[in-house]
């Protein structure tokens, strides 16, 4: 206690670190964004300032990140898009700012995980980013692309079956009459008059 100690390495192989509520001063270490097997990050209820590094957006395996009641500056990194496994986000009760980043999992968060940062904008808060802080796209071709992928093949195949469609359609009735299509229709017309 009372001492102050400055972090020089960590062991790469911790899945959780828990230290909330001690009273730790100064800046998130950048080196945890090297802890590439960490699931779990609580750092809440401490003094940390500045912002948060973008080096967490290395924590791939990250499921839960707690940075909540601290004096954390800056914006929300958009690097922290990088982490699909997230599952819990809570940046409640500090001094963060500008735009929420939108897409992927950050569409799932609600208003508890960023409640207490009066100047951050954008969903799930209700208040609007200005026409000078722009909110990140919600759908970007790098995000979640299974969604465009799929409208784009659809349009693809509409847009293909149209022009193969009325290409022949052009070619059939632009040199004489299609008998083979007369002989189709009189043969469905004939099965009808049938029954």
């Amino acid at each position: 206690k009372g001492l102050e100690i400055k972090f020089e390495t960590l062991l790469s192989i911790w899945t959780v670190i828990d230290l909330s509520s001690n009273q730790f001063r100064g800046e998130i270490p950048k080196i945890l964004g090297e802890l590439h097997l960490l699931i779990v990050l609580n750092l809440s209820h401490n003094c940390l300032i500045g912002p948060i590094p973008s080096s967490l957006g290395n924590l791939l395996e990250l499921e839960s990140l707690d940075l909540s009641s601290n004096k954390l500056e800056g914006r929300i990194p958009t690097e922290l898009k990088n982490l699909g496994f997230l599952e819990v986000l809570n940046l409640s009760q500090n001094n963060l700012k500008g735009p929420i980043p939108q897409g992927k999992q950050f569409d799932t968060f609600t208003y508890d995980s960023y409640m207490g940062n009066s100047d951050l904008c954008g969903l799930p808060l209700s208040k609007n980013c200005g026409t000078d802080e722009e909110t990140p796209a919600k759908f970007d071709r790098d995000d979640d692309g299974d969604e465009l992928n799929w409208k784009f093949s659809i349009l693809m195949g509409y847009g293909c079956g149209l022009v193969l469609g009325m290409s022949m359609a052009y070619i059939v009735f632009t040199t004489g009459k299609p008998w083979w299509l007369i002989r189709i229709v009189e043969r469905v017309r004939q099965r009808f008059a049938k029954r």
